[in-house]
């Protein structure tokens, strides 16, 4: 004789169904962290007052200063670190101004327009290896604004409306990607005249650009 079938409950199997479910893990931001997810939160910070240095998309001790403030006029544990606490709290009290990521992706498209994706998101690295570098300014917009340093600043194709893929671009130099390997400089050796450019040492060669340190 066959042993009879076993029966399990629909409630039963869903209880063992919800039981097993792992979680999904919560986004949690801390110091040394580089991404879009950084810039959103201090343009958040920012728009509500407790960020109020340059916007770089890295969390440093400045964003994990500003972020303890926001934690303690919340109400929240004053720890620095950006739990799935704090980013909903702070979701919820300010909307991201997202100037910092439009002023990349214009950057991209006036100086890169013409050039394939991973072209595009070298010249979006340029800007955030600056940021990070002490011979430059310490914010994505002071970099991009510093006199003389971009052609299209410069005759205005800054001021053009970028396409998708320059904002692409943008966020995969924010999510840490450096196709320049950690370049500070680079030139179009056709028309570039600055005989300085061409003596630096060369990290990589992307499309028409040349990127050096």
């Amino acid at each position: 004789m066959k042993p009879l079938p076993t029966v399990v409950s629909a409630a039963v199997l869903a209880a063992a169904v919800a039981w097993t479910a792992p979680s999904a893990s919560a986004l949690s931001l801390d110091k040394g962290s580089k991404s879009e997810h950084v810039l959103d939160l201090q343009e958040r910070l920012s728009t509500l007052g407790y960020f109020k240095v340059g916007l770089t998309g890295y969390y440093g001790t400045q964003t994990a200063d500003s972020v303890k403030r926001f934690q303690r006029a919340y109400g929240l544990s004053a720890t620095g670190k950006a739990d799935d606490a704090t980013i909903a709290k702070l979701k919820k009290a300010a909307s991201p101004k997202q100037g910092a990521l439009e002023q990349l992706a214009r950057i991209i498209y006036s100086e890169a327009r013409g050039e394939t994706f991973t072209g595009q998101v070298a010249v979006g690295a340029i800007v955030l290896n600056r940021v990070q570098s002490n011979l430059f300014p310490d914010s994505i917009s002071e970099v991009i604004f510093q006199p003389g340093q971009f052609s299209a600043v410069d005759d205005g194709q800054y001021w053009l409306k970028p396409d998708e893929t320059s904002y692409k671009a943008a966020r995969a130099a924010l999510n840490g990607s450096d196709p320049t390997k950690g370049a500070l400089f680079y030139y179009n050796p056709v028309i570039a005249t600055a005989e300085w450019s061409k003596k630096r040492p060369t990290m990589a060669v992307i499309g028409a650009h040349i990127f050096t340190n």
